[in-house]
């Protein structure tokens, strides 16, 4: 074996090695309660199980995937509530394998240290210092506090980000064909991760690189390896695009009819609404405070969390338990029980609705440093790039506190206004900040001229002024930079408490902010330190290059673990059998799915209706939760639904639950025409049967045609819904006009499936049927066999015109669109396989003659 095999398989025997590293940090992380069979209980996933659990069952019981779901919103397609298709499963398989197979949570941590490496060996990068920059990017905190709040779509797409950017940078260096590979494999694997926002706002580094890379090109007169470059990235992601044909296709085919394509209401022109977008105060909802960028360095700048009170803090303990608040009459009541109920989180930057903040974005004090470091010292325009994003992403954060430029990308860049939680656009920051880090770190290491000089040595200062500096000042002069409470806080305590103890308060809940904000400081100000002694002894030559990363390594890791185990530890595990991801049935759940109706709808009375989705769990819910939910029913929501729903809650309380009692179809028409036959209270466990509830489907006598969507929704309470209904005039042709009334017309469902409603019309005259199902392109319809088309009225609902008799009509949803980018996916499958099989053919062959 000569010189150059042998060097090959070493460094292949060390990326073996770091594999298996990898593995082990993602396991210890996470034990023990990974050996111990314990599972975290996570918001989203338990959102998405309710969701999920009519679609699940229908694939248990028939083995095939439904594209409609009745048990949310009255009806909404799937094609973002869980996208599977048959063409992904074997994308599935190659993921299991990319993963090892290792447990949940684990593999999660795992991926994001391989996908790093790739990229970062892809630059070249010798494989400790890969490593290293594995480490700095995947503890960045918002990875792992994403993986306890259950956004595991985000955190998959994430993962496959580095690697796929890494395709481009091989492409770049001349390695065309394992830059298509590289390409080819983790777009396909980005997009069948299905979190279209990540992958959009990592668009913007990659916009970035290749900006960079251009220059660096026309500089050094390579603009035609610069075309080729491009060429093979772009054939690269089209195939990874061509691999996910069905999701992606259907996914935009449903945004247009969701909240991210618009209403087709014309309201009056208000300056929060966007052009076919969101509107931007739900778009800024969640925006980072400027004050709370500094978290980046510091992770308490805010106090880290809404999840956990101030309470818990040692020092707001001590002043809870030795001040009081005197409402007299001998009552005292210390100040810990306020403390008991405040976040210890203290910012104010989001929207009324935000639910708070799991933890900050932090990515580490000493890469802080690095980052800075390598402002001076990285030499190429790749550097700028990184600087451009970085600081782009962080003005985009603070999104309605820097509404200039928000609204200038709102309303010019494409696909912007589609995305909410603009503060999620950091990641593109906890990209570039660790890049450049290591960047710098690896010329401090290479560059023995760089070692020797001044420059170094000034540029370090610098950076540390402008890391530990500001630490220091930070720590010292708190008050001097920030406040610690607001006027709004203030005003709304002197409403709660005494007028002569609201300064006390004050003065102490400002105690307990700035001690928690400066630990931290001092904090950070220490891993600096801890950090920058490697690199003194190295300079010194008291180390070697191998060691001195390590330890950099060792306190890097330390830093980011400990701060990460603030919002992602062992206490937040529980034996599997202790934790419900949806709610246990009540005998009030019980007692409504005794009811053997084929389909009807249940409407939950108690808390946030449209932001849960336990309902849909065990029922057809009327509410739900689903950020792309259909733009026609949020449109109803907020017109009928969200009001009607306390007409009948007031009515409960009025008529002592007996609703027959109270004039229904005056208070709750829309209710009732989407069959809303129960009114549900689980945690009371209360029920109560809606008596005025229309049924499956029914026929009208009249239908009113107008011309816009803004008289139609406004038809739907001027009218006697069970005889009458309101359309668009583009379906005067299809839905025609009603016949002669016939009171002994019936429509009877008489076999149910989400995808796949069978009913026996039966009349002596014909006419418009209207049914209580959620309208929307793709559901077909036959008549005794024969194909005819359906309508849409009353906003929302099908119809379609039946003849006088006797009729066996089936409504089906099984789009032929499916087939056919089924087939497109499936073709672009075996051709990833063959580029694959080529690219180690290839090298194999290439070795050997060397």
């Amino acid at each position: 074996m000569n010189t150059e095999a042998k060097r090959l398989w070493f460094g292949v025997l060390l990326d073996a090695i770091m594999v298996v590293v990898f593995a082990a940090i993602a396991f210890f992380y996470f034990y023990p309660a990974v050996t111990e069979g314990r599972v975290l209980r996570q918001g989203d996933i338990s959102a998405g199980i309710g969701a999920g659990q009519e679609q699940s069952e229908y694939y248990q019981k028939t083995g095939e995937r439904t594209r409609w779901t009745n048990a949310l919103f009255s009806g909404m397609p799937t094609y973002q509530l869980a996208p599977s298709y048959s063409s992904t499963d074997k994308l599935q398989v190659a993921e299991k394998a990319y993963h090892l197979w290792l447990p949940d949570n684990v593999w999660y941590v795992f991926a994001y240290l391989l996908g790093f490496y790739i990229l970062l060996r892809a630059f070249n990068f010798r494989q400790y210092l890969a490593a290293l920059g594995s480490i700095l990017w995947a503890f960045s905190t918002y990875f792992l506090i994403i993986i306890a709040a259950g956004h595991l779509w985000k955190v998959m797409a994430l993962c496959y980000l580095p690697p796929l950017i890494a395709g481009l940078v091989l492409a770049y260096r001349g390695k065309y064909l394992w830059g298509l590979v590289v390409t080819a494999i983790f777009s396909a694997f980005e997009i069948h991760a299905n979190h279209i926002q990540m992958t959009y706002y990592y668009g913007f580094i990659i916009l970035f690189m290749v900006i960079a890379f251009l220059v660096e090109a026309i500089v050094k007169k390579r603009l035609s390896h610069f075309l080729k470059a491009m060429g093979v990235f772009i054939a690269g992601g089209l195939i990874g695009i061509a691999v996910n044909a069905s999701n992606l296709y259907h996914t935009w085919q449903y945004q247009k009819d969701t909240m991210r394509g618009g209403s087709e209401l014309v309201k009056e022109q208000t300056a929060d609404q966007t052009d076919g977008g969101l509107e931007r105060s739900y778009i800024t909802m969640y925006s980072y405070g400027k004050g709370e960028t500094w978290s980046l360095l510091i992770p308490n700048v805010k106090g880290g969390t809404s999840m956990r009170l101030l309470g818990d803090n040692d020092v707001a303990k001590k002043e809870g338990s030795t001040h009081f608040f005197d409402f007299g009459g001998g009552q005292r009541v210390p100040y810990s029980a306020l403390f008991n109920q405040m976040p210890q989180y203290w910012e104010e930057s989001m929207e009324p609705g935000a639910t708070g903040t799991s933890g900050p974005v932090y990515v580490g004090a000493f890469v802080m440093f690095l980052f800075v470091l390598g402002l001076f010292i990285v030499k190429t325009p790749f550097k700028w790039a990184l600087l451009a994003a970085t600081v782009l992403s962080i003005m985009l954060a603070w999104g309605k506190n820097f509404m200039g430029l928000t609204d200038w990308f709102i309303d010019n860049v494409p696909m912007y206004s589609k995305f909410r939680a603009v503060e999620s656009i950091l990641v593109i920051a906890e990209f570039c900040i660790p890049l450049l880090a290591i960047l710098a770190l690896k010329r401090v290491i290479d560059d023995k001229e760089l070692l020797k000089s001044k420059r170094l040595i000034i540029y370090s200062g610098v950076a540390l002024a402008l890391t530990a500096g500001v630490c220091l000042l930070f720590g010292v002069a708190p008050r001097l930079f920030f406040d610690f409470s607001t006027q709004a806080e203030q005003q709304q305590l002197a409403q709660m408490l005494p007028p002569n103890d609201v300064q006390s308060f004050v003065a102490s809940l400002e105690a307990v902010r700035i001690s928690i904000f400066r630990a931290d400081c001092w904090r950070s100000l220490l891993f600096i330190a801890l950090g920058l002694c490697p690199l003194i002894l190295y300079r010194m030559r008291l180390l070697k290059a191998l060691p001195t990363v390590v330890i950099i390594a060792v306190v890097c890791l330390a830093d980011l673990w400990l701060v990460n185990k603030r919002y992602l530890n062992d206490s937040m595990f529980q034996p599997a059998r202790q934790v419900q991801h949806v709610r246990q049935p009540t005998d009030a759940d019980k007692a409504i799915l005794a009811d053997q109706s084929l389909d009807y709808r249940v409407l939950n009375l108690e808390g946030d209706v449209f932001n849960e989705n336990q309902t849909s769990y065990y029922h057809k819910s009327v509410g739900g939760y689903h950020a792309a939910k259909l733009q026609r029913y949020q449109d109803l929501i907020d017109a009928y639904i969200a009001p009607e729903r306390e007409r009948v809650f007031n009515a409960i309380k009025t008529y002592n639950a007996d609703l027959s009692q109270a004039p229904g179809d005056s208070l709750w028409p829309v209710l009732n025409m989407l069959n809303t036959k129960y009114l549900l209270a689980a945690s009371s466990n209360f029920y109560a049967q809606n008596p005025w509830a229309q049924g499956n489907a029914w026929f009208v006598d009249k239908v009113v045609y107008v011309g816009n969507a803004n008289e139609e929704i406004s038809a739907l309470g001027q009218l006697d819904l069970r005889r009458e209904a309101v359309a668009d005039k583009k379906f005067e042709g299809i839905v025609g006009q009603p016949a002669a009334a016939d009171s002994t017309a019936s429509v009877t469902l008489t076999s149910y499936e989400p995808n796949r409603l069978k009913y026996t019309v039966d009349s002596r005259s014909g006419g418009v049927v209207v049914f209580s199902e959620v309208y929307y392109p793709g559901w077909t319809a036959t008549v005794d066999g024969q194909p005819t088309e359906v309508g849409r009225v009353n906003y929302v609902l099908r119809a379609m015109h039946v003849d006088a008799g006797r009729h066996e009509v089936e409504l089906s949803f099984f789009p032929k669109s499916v087939s056919t980018t089924e087939t497109v996916a499936n073709i672009a499958f075996i051709l990833l396989l063959i580029i694959i099989v080529a690219g180690i053919g290839y090298t194999v062959v290439r070795r050997r003659r060397q």
